[in-house]
């Protein structure tokens, strides 16, 4: 019998807490279980910490408690087990320099770092600004020499990677077949629904839409389903909101007819996965997107869903896909058959168990 691999993962949250994560590596651990890699997680921030991040104010507390995730990391990494590897996702610290990442280095000497952002920008989170002085996003490049490999979500993150690690492998990011399935009954609605899925960090790029969905709203009955955010409201657009749920995340996209993600265009936007675009394909409906980043790659024009550049496209895109049965079953199938081959944890895991044991 092959001894099973084991590999040390830090990750900036807990467990549940953090949609990048959560597909980056959560949802792969059973699988790398199946390749002989036994994943062990060990989170930067306690559920104190994550939960003080989400509220206004109290920044002496916020700073304590950072201050404890430091070197409770520190002391963990420390005094961690064998490993024969580890699995860096952004940055072992929330904060700071790139001084745990070489207490890791040194400890364990074969790093693997991933990422699915453009996180060597400086992003300032509409929840926590003041933080954005605090990143250090120039470690970026500091890890990626670090590193023994580098793991991306897409071409862009790989070709600034490809500057500091001649080791850099594109694992997109996926989802899980024995999750993320068709519904098997949808029953006749009386208006068709047009979805989003997010968080606070990126319910701005809705705005990009705006427009489009209220003209639409003037012409066709529809009813926006907003999951994971709370009190949107678009003048003009009905708008249903649905809190996010680990155990009901797939269910909650079930009713979406069609599913949206629209980005702008910049430097940050461009490191983007299309982890939205994939969940809607999963589900076996079409995507309409903003041709930003992977969007382009993971939603095909006119086969699995539709590009939309100006608010004209937007509305004619969705007026498509909200009369057309056919074209929606069309494309939600094309979509779901995509997702299968190229954008499931079942077909790229493979792909990061041989980084991780450096095959």
């Amino acid at each position: 019998m092959s001894k099973t691999h084991r590999c040390l993962a830090l990750v900036p949250y807990p467990a549940g807490r953090a949609p990048g994560q959560r597909y980056r590596i959560e949802q792969w651990i059973p699988y790398l279980r199946e390749q002989g890699i036994s994943v062990e997680l060990l989170p930067f921030s306690s559920d104190v910490l994550a939960d003080a991040l989400y509220r206004p104010h109290g920044y002496l507390r916020k700073a304590w408690l950072m201050g404890q995730a430091w070197f409770g990391t520190l002391r963990k990494v420390l005094h961690a087990g064998e490993f024969e590897s580890v699995f860096l996702y952004r940055e072992a610290a929330l904060v700071g320099p790139a001084l745990l990442e070489r207490v890791i280095r040194r400890r364990i000497p074969r790093l693997i770092y991933d990422f699915d952002d453009a996180i060597w920008l400086r992003y300032v989170s509409p929840r926590n600004h003041y933080l954005s002085y605090l990143k250090f996003p120039s470690k970026t490049r500091t890890i990626c020499r670090l590193a023994a490999a580098v793991v991306v979500g897409n071409e862009h993150l790989a070709r600034f990677a490809r500057r500091y690690n001649s080791c850099v492998t594109i694992v997109p990011s996926t989802v899980s077949l024995r999750e993320y399935r068709p519904a098997t009954v949808r029953p006749r609605a009386s208006e068709r629904v047009i979805g989003w899925t997010g968080s606070h960090s990126s319910i701005q790029y809705l705005k990009v839409v705006e427009g489009a969905l209220q003209r639409l709203a003037q012409r066709r009955r529809f009813r926006l389903r907003v999951v994971g955010v709370h009190e949107v409201s678009i003048p003009g657009v009905s708008v249903e909101c649905v809190p996010w749920a680990a155990a009901t995340e797939v269910e909650d996209l079930w009713p979406l007819d069609v599913g949206i993600m629209p980005l702008t265009e910049d430097p940050w936007t461009l490191g983007k996965c299309a982890m939205k675009a994939i969940q809607y394909l999963a589900i076996g409906v079409p995507a309409v997107v903003s041709p930003v980043g992977a969007n382009r790659e993971v939603v095909e024009h006119g086969i699995t869903g539709f590009h939309a550049r100006t608010e004209d496209e937007w509305a004619q895109a969705l007026e498509r896909c909200l009369d057309d049965e056919a074209l929606r079953l069309r494309m939600g199938a094309a979509g779901r058959s995509v997702v299968e081959a190229r954008y499931s944890a079942e077909a790229q895991v493979p792909h990061l168990a041989a980084v991780l044991k450096g095959v």
